[in-house]
């Protein structure tokens, strides 16, 4: 049981929508294997709901059976056994919502992984493996899980600037900043989540076609650059009614207007780093996001200052920010004993 809880660790990412679990082994940092699903903890929290009506099981069991199941999947997957393996989980199975409700961390918070909010499970009937879940963390106006052990697992990559701007694109994007090795402040911009809104209940629905959006900005590229442009207007509410009319008067295609509607918001959300002019810029995205936030930052003439990190870097931070937690409060236990 020692050798195997040495040389191996179970890194799990349970967000709201989605649900990683990887074997990773320690020595080398190399995934050996991964169960990937849809069903986030939003999803689990409700089957639980109902099962506790019926049953009266307990939320931090039911979450436990849920991920044990998968656990045996990946187990079998690899025909191996990964009894007694230690696991590590992040993201929103630490929220109100997920398997038990941690306190967030405060800023300043730093990269190196030592002021985490953690809380230690024991092995119990039924999953018999010990447990570390993580909290994320807290602003004076904000709050985030998961991207934090990103940025954690990312540290190594982030040391040519003294003060760097983290862009995370996504349904909630997060713009991390980080000064001097500290997390000092971050926000939260509701871009993805209002573009899908807007594009599938608001009466811009039937001026929008996201069809073929993946590829729209290969074929659209100048309306996306439109909308970017237009961004720069201090009445957004109103920019976004030309959605609209931009239909109405043929101006625009369903196609190419939701190509404009993106470069609308994603310039909105970007515009606000123009209040940080001296800090560097670091894109950070591994899926078709990228080309779009690509070009909207060369559009607002900050591509200059910007550093991509590469994709596969981005895919495997969450399990690079749980190896180097874990390793942390391992040394912290050895220490405390």
């Amino acid at each position: 049981m020692n050798r195997v809880m040495n040389e191996f660790l179970l890194s799990c990412d349970w967000g709201t929508s989605s649900f990683r679990l990887r074997l990773v082994d320690t020595r080398s940092g190399r995934v050996l294997g991964e169960q990937l699903l849809p069903t986030g903890v939003a999803a689990t929290f409700d089957t639980w709901k109902i099962e506790h009506d019926r049953t009266e099981i307990e939320r931090e069991t039911f979450f436990s059976k849920c991920l044990n199941t998968q656990i045996d999947a990946l187990a079998d997957s690899l025909a191996i056994s990964l009894e007694h393996v230690p696991v590590v989980l992040s993201g929103m199975a630490s929220s109100s919502i997920g398997m038990a409700e941690l306190p967030y961390a405060n800023l300043p918070f730093s990269l190196d992984g030592s002021q985490v909010s953690v809380r230690w499970f024991a092995p119990r009937p039924g999953f018999n493996h010990r447990l570390l879940l993580i909290s994320g963390v807290r602003g004076p106006k904000d709050v985030m899980r998961g991207e934090e052990t990103q940025m954690i697992g990312l540290s190594d990559l982030l040391t040519e600037a003294n003060r760097s701007v983290l862009i995370f694109p996504g349904t909630h994007s997060k713009h991390m900043y980080i000064e001097n090795g500290q997390l000092v402040d971050f926000q939260t911009f509701m871009t993805g989540e209002v573009f899908s809104v807007l594009t599938s209940y608001s009466i811009l629905k039937e001026s929008t076609d996201v069809a073929d959006l993946a590829n729209g900005l290969t074929r659209y590229r100048a309306n996306f650059q439109e909308g970017v442009r237009a961004s720069e207007s201090p009445a957004l509410l109103h920019e976004l009614f030309a959605v609209r009319t931009n239909q109405l008067f043929g101006k625009l295609t369903r196609p190419q207007n939701a190509l404009y509607l993106s470069g609308l918001l994603i310039g909105a959300e970007l515009r606000t780093l123009f209040q940080k002019p001296d800090w560097r810029l670091v894109l950070c995205c591994d899926n078709n996001l990228v080309d779009f936030y690509t070009e909207a930052l060369t559009v607002l003439g900050l591509w200059q200052h910007t550093t991509r990190i590469d994709a596969d870097h981005i895919r495997y931070a969450a399990t690079e920010g749980h190896l180097k937690i874990m390793n942390h409060q391992l040394t912290l236990a050895e220490t405390a004993s």
